[in-house]
Formats: structure tokens, C-alpha cells, sequence
């Protein structure tokens, strides 16, 4: 990475050295400064990205840490995702407390980085990894969001075809999940085109917004899009195209969520919305065709009560393809 800002879907780094270290720590440092988060943050931020590669480096296999700005109730904050397929802990909790270790170091790494956190969430199971979530904020953050969610692009290209939007309007609580036609700058363009579209639709059913991202993405090479609702017991779904929805109940069953077929932008395809029970303890679960869908939840432990960006991290690593862009977005109810 050179001294250029850090984009919204920030930027992924394999860690696979120490040296990578320098590396992810001058590049927490630059968006700090670039969101203005103040010298003693900035300092605080640095322990925690050192810490993370570190952990990575000593104890992960296939390790990659994601850095990327949050933005939430008019304050910025800087987030850190790391994710690797290591030998994971059987109690994480046990294992952030000071002087907890497993190579022979003084196992202060974790206990750091939950110190000078704003907001910590973690998953880790024996044999399959590990997955830590951070952020750190100038001042006391809001509330850990109802949605969480991660794009890689395929390997070999730095954009992503793939995207997500969350938002609020006029008290409902919306989510978006868009795959643009096939991978690159182009790909990218037609999901940005979504994403915007979707931040300025009206405050309506997803039907209806959906409807109004096909009229928005003309222009555009096309992309499948599907559009979710979180409502009082109930999820209003809409989608075109391949976007894989699914309802996880809290006993690990699943339900999947109708798409239609289309391609948002070309043609006119049929737009319909679906309503579905949507209890206490569910999750909503949205994925790009770069992510398989033979995970279940039941091979996790546990993950269900994880935060929803832990829970999307995790399936990331273990049902996104290298060969074809990736996004995973989780959402709960926020009650």
C-alpha cells in the first residue's frame, strides 16, 4: 500500500511475515490521521493493528487482516479484521487475559488489543481459526451495528464486483447485497452504481427499491441485487439474480429466500417481494455467488451469539472461492 487514502472497503493484507507488521501499522496510522481521529487514538490504533499481525504471524496459517474506516452516528473510526486458519483456542476469553500464551511469549497481545479497543468481538474453534474483530474510535462509539459484512475481490484483481449497503430510512432497517456482471473496474462500477442508487431510494418496501436500482443501473454493465427488510418479527426480501438469502434460526435450521430471475439494469424483469417470520435469535444471512452455500451453522459453535461481522468474517474464510469475487453480509434483529 502507498500513502493514498484508504477507501471505504479499505484494504486487505496478507500477513504471512513480521514484516508485515511495519506494514499494517503505517497503514492504520495514515487513515487515523486521514479521519482526523486525534495523536493518542492514532497511538492506540497502532498497538492494535501491531498486535493483530503479530498474533498472525506467530500462531495463524493463511493469515489476512482487512482495514477499513466505519462510519456510524457522525463520528469515524477505523476497523481491523483478522482472519486465518489456524489452530484456533478453545476459549478466547481465557485467552485475551494478560498473561495467557501458547508459544512461551508473555501473552500480553490479546490483552492489549482489548485494552485499547473501542469495541472487540472474536470466534475461534480448535482446528478450524480464528477470527478477531476491532475497532477503535476517537470518542465512545455507538452501538455495535445490527448488520455486518465483508467483499474480497478475486485473486488477482484489487477491486471487487461484489458490494453492500446498509441504512436506515424512515425507521426501516434495509440491507443491500449486489454482485456486479463479472469481475474488475466494470463489475465494480455497476455495484457502486447499486450502492448509491440504494443510499438515495425512497424509504420503501424492497420491491419497490429494488424497481427503483433497475432504473438507476442502465448505464451499467448490470448486476444481481437483492434488497432485505429487518422488520418486528418479520423479513420483507427482494432480490434479481443469483444473491444467495437465507434465514438461520437459533437451533441452526435454515430457510432460503426467494430471488427472482433478472439482472437489475438490462431488460425488465419481474420484481416481486416475499414476507417471512423473522423471530427472536434469527439471523439474516446474504452472499454473492463467490461464496458456496454448503456452510451450516451447526459445524459452529456458538457463532450464532457472535456479532454479525464476526459471523461473516467467518463464513468468509471457510465458503468464499478465490476464483470469483466474495461478500458475505449477516444482519439481526436490532431490538
Amino acid at each position: 500500500m502507498n500513502g493514498d487514502a484508504v477507501t471505504d472497503s479499505g484494504i486487505w493484507f496478507r500477513v504471512e511475515a513480521s514484516s508485515a507488521a511495519s506494514a499494517v501499522r503505517r497503514a492504520a496510522e495514515r487513515l487515523g490521521e486521514q479521519i482526523e481521529m486525534g495523536a493518542t487514538r492514532i497511538a492506540d490504533l497502532a498497538i492494535v493493528a501491531a498486535e493483530l499481525t503479530s498474533n498472525l504471524v506467530k500462531h495463524a496459517d493463511n493469515g489476512v487482516l482487512l482495514l477499513r474506516p466505519v462510519r456510524r452516528a457522525g463520528q469515524a473510526g477505523v476497523e481491523l479484521v483478522a482472519i486465518d486458519s489456524g489452530p484456533g483456542m478453545a476459549d478466547l476469553t481465557v485467552s485475551s487475559q494478560d498473561g495467557h500464551s501458547t508459544t512461551g511469549t508473555l501473552g500480553i497481545g490479546l490483552g492489549a488489543i482489548v485494552r485499547q479497543a473501542s469495541w472487540f468481538d472474536g470466534y475461534s474453534l480448535p482446528g478450524r481459526g480464528t477470527v478477531l474483530a476491532v475497532q477503535v474510535w476517537p470518542a465512545e462509539p455507538a452501538q455495535p451495528s445490527w448488520a455486518g459484512a465483508l467483499t474480497r475481490p478475486i485473486t488477482g484483481e484489487t477491486v471487487s464486483g461484489d458490494g453492500y449497503a446498509v441504512r436506515l430510512a424512515d425507521g426501516r432497517h434495509q440491507v443491500l447485497v449486489s454482485d456486479g456482471l463479472g469481475h474488475g473496474p466494470l463489475a465494480a462500477a455497476a455495484t457502486e452504481a447499486a450502492l448509491a442508487a440504494f443510499r438515495d431510494a425512497p424509504a420503501s418496501p424492497p420491491a419497490a427499491v429494488v424497481s427503483h436500482l433497475h432504473r438507476s443501473m442502465s448505464h451499467t454493465r448490470g448486476a444481481a441485487l437483492a434488497v432485505a427488510e429487518l422488520a418486528a418479527g418479520v423479513l420483507h426480501y427482494a432480490g434479481l439474480g443469483n444473491i444467495a438469502g437465507v434465514i438461520v434460526e437459533g437451533d441452526g435450521q435454515r430457510r432460503g429466500l426467494v430471488s427472482l430471475p433478472g439482472i437489475a439494469g438490462h431488460q425488465r424483469p419481474t420484481v416481486r417481494g416475499y414476507d417471512y417470520p423473522f423471530g427472536p435469535g434469527a439471523r439474516l444471512v446474504m452472499h454473492s455467488d463467490g461464496v458456496v452455500d454448503r456452510w451450516r451453522l451447526t459445524d459452529y459453535p456458538g457463532l450464532a451469539e457472535r456479532s454479525p461481522l464476526v459471523m461473516a468474517a467467518t463464513l468468509l474464510r471457510d465458503a468464499g472461492l478465490r476464483r470469483d469475487d466474495a461478500c458475505v453480509l449477516v444482519a439481526r434483529s436490532w431490538a
